[in-house]
């Protein structure tokens, strides 16, 4: 126990001085415009070589110290959520090889070398999503490993696509990539690994199952690792997207995926579920304002999000940890008596999901929605937007009136408070990247802020949804505890809205049982039928009646030799005449 303790307080020290080290140098960068490319030769044969280089601009020093930041507050809430694990070291080690994973693929700006980030984080991810090991977290790592290796295997036919420009650093040709005759194929890739891993539609399925890990993986994976590593790569391809007609496809499908997970957290009651239906629509929000043409406002949302959603998560974990391992929200309420602290802390990152004004989220959500509504974009689109920015506060309240203050229901015997100071501190560090957070990135990415002309409908539209929003998720759910449940008379639309429109279904059961059906199919007729009577099993029958006829003849016998002889004499014979 006493290593375990060392090891959490040691790595979070680490981590931190990183964190600090690489937001200075990040700094430097900004206020310079200095950036350093640096090539490692690995090996040299004759003409050809293996380099492996690294980018350290203001960009990737950013997003590593924030990650390194929000990683030492995990390891360090993982001290007293994890202490009565038995492989609690096995966990920290897990953890630090997701960190460095995630790193890795920052500071690479090889397509070659990202594959070592890109496949370390689905591995590591697969292990920790199966951790505990029972059946519902293995179906789910195997979901979440399956969907990732569709990006990955995106991500091999690319490199392959890159031999045309010459070399695989894709900072080099990401603005000549539009003159190339593969070009559209090739964007199309990217975009499909970058959809897998931050979870668009269709390969929305594998994000919640994935809550299977325990909660401080959750709170890092949802936060800036994971999920957000589809988004990184597409903001460093982003200079390929100008004219691409992959635009509207990548808007559609981002509009639609926020949406779609708006609704379904409206109808989810599992607590870790709901605020990763949220992490889903937020990613949505980054990948539609990213296909409009403004990664830096994708990676400004990506930053101000990971500080409020690692908080909530944290939160989220200290309900669980303090209610005995419940995750129903209907067993909950009222916690806001016994829980002041996480309460204050659950709401703040709450208020700042929903964009409440000078959060981290207004800062950075506000400025999306504006320029969004500002740019040429089609009628679907922006109604996908406003329907989802109003869903985003309605299951936020939703949570807030389940949890926090409505009804207490846990019964007599419970034992509640905010004594863990382990697990608070963290949390307290997160809520003031929450409050400071969206103000100081807008401060240092945006010296000169954007020029946004809207009328006072357009101005006013994200703040009337919103109120909007926030009293039909507070007061509905109220009315539907306290007198009936009205979603039951509509089962039909509440099961397709709550199941994410049949997504997990189609991508578990509906593909193994087609896959079942053409392995039965090719089984008969190829592997077992006509290939297999022609091919191995048919060469090997062949070589087997040749081998015993050698056989006989090298067994010396007089009665072969005699009738070889008789043989060799009437061919003779016949040829004399």
């Amino acid at each position: 126990m006493l290593w375990g303790v060392s090891m959490y307080l040691s790595s979070m020290l680490f981590l931190l001085l990183g964190s600090v080290c690489c937001l200075g140098m990040s700094l430097i960068c900004l206020s310079s415009g200095q950036a350093w490319f640096i090539e490692w030769e690995l090996v040299s044969l004759n003409s050809s070589s293996i380099v492996m280089t690294l980018i350290l601009d203001w960009m990737s020093f950013m997003f590593l110290g924030f990650v390194m930041f929000i990683s030492s507050m995990v390891l360090y809430y993982s001290g007293e959520y994890m202490a009565g694990d038995k492989n609690m070291n096995r966990f920290m080690y897990l953890v630090l090889g997701f960190v460095l994973s995630m790193g890795f693929l920052i500071i690479s700006p090889n397509l070659v070398s990202i594959l070592l980030g890109w496949d370390g984080l689905g591995l590591v991810s697969y292990v920790l999503v199966i951790y505990y090991q029972n059946e519902k977290s293995s179906n789910a790592g195997m979901l979440t490993a399956m969907s990732n290796r569709i990006g990955d295997v995106a991500i091999l036919l690319a490199i392959s696509l890159f031999f045309s420009c010459g070399g695989w650093n894709f900072l080099f040709y990401v603005s000549d990539m539009p003159v190339l005759s593969s070009s559209e194929l090739l964007w199309g890739l990217v975009i499909m690994a970058g959809m897998t891993k931050s979870a668009q539609i269709p390969f929305s399925a594998w994000l919640p199952a994935a809550m299977a890990a325990p909660t401080p993986v959750s709170a890092l994976v949802h936060s800036s690792t994971l999920v957000t590593a589809g988004v990184y790569l597409l903001i460093r391809f982003s200079a390929a997207l100008e004219g691409s007609s992959s635009q509207t496809v990548l808007l559609l499908l981002s509009s639609l995926t926020m949406f779609m997970a708006g609704l379904g957290a409206n109808f989810e009651y599992d607590l870790k579920k709901i605020i990763a239906l949220s992490t889903l629509s937020q990613l949505g929000v980054m990948m539609s304002i990213l296909s409009l043409g403004y990664p830096d406002l994708a990676f400004f949302h990506l930053l101000a999000h990971a500080l409020f959603k690692a908080l909530l998560f944290m939160c989220a974990g200290t309900v669980i940890h303090s209610v005995k391992d419940y995750q129903d929200i209907r067993m909950m309420g009222g916690l806001v008596h016994h829980m002041p602290l996480t309460g204050m802390c659950m709401n703040l990152a709450n208020l700042a999901l929903c964009g409440t004004p000078f959060l981290a989220g207004f800062y950075s959500k506000d400025v999306i929605l504006e320029v969004a509504f500002m740019s040429p974009i089609n009628l679907v689109a922006f109604v996908l937007y406003t329907l989802a920015t109003g869903l985003t506060v309605c299951y936020t309240m939703r949570l807030v009136y389940y949890t926090l203050s409505g009804d207490f229901n846990l019964g007599n015997l419970y034992s509640i408070s905010d004594n863990a100071s382990i697990m608070s501190s963290p949390m307290m560090a997160l809520s003031m990247g929450a409050i400071f957070g969206g103000a100081a990135l807008s401060w240092l990415i945006f010296p000169s802020p954007y020029m946004i002309c809207l009328s006072l409908f357009f101005k006013t539209l994200a703040l009337s949804v919103s109120v909007v929003g926030g009293l039909a998720g507070y007061m509905l759910n109220m009315v539907v505890v306290n007198y009936e449940l009205n979603s039951l008379k509509m089962y039909s639309s509440t099961v397709f809205a709550g199941s994410m429109w049949f997504m997990p279904y189609l991508s578990t059961y509906g593909v193994s049982k087609n896959l079942l059906v053409g392995g039965e199919m090719y089984q008969k007729i190829g592997d077992s039928g006509w290939s297999e009577y022609y091919g191995g099993q048919g060469i090997y029958g062949v070589v087997s009646k040749t081998s015993s006829y050698l056989q006989v003849l090298q067994d010396n016998s007089m009665k072969v030799y005699m009738l070889s002889f008789l043989l060799w004499v009437i061919l003779l014979f016949f040829m004399m005449m």
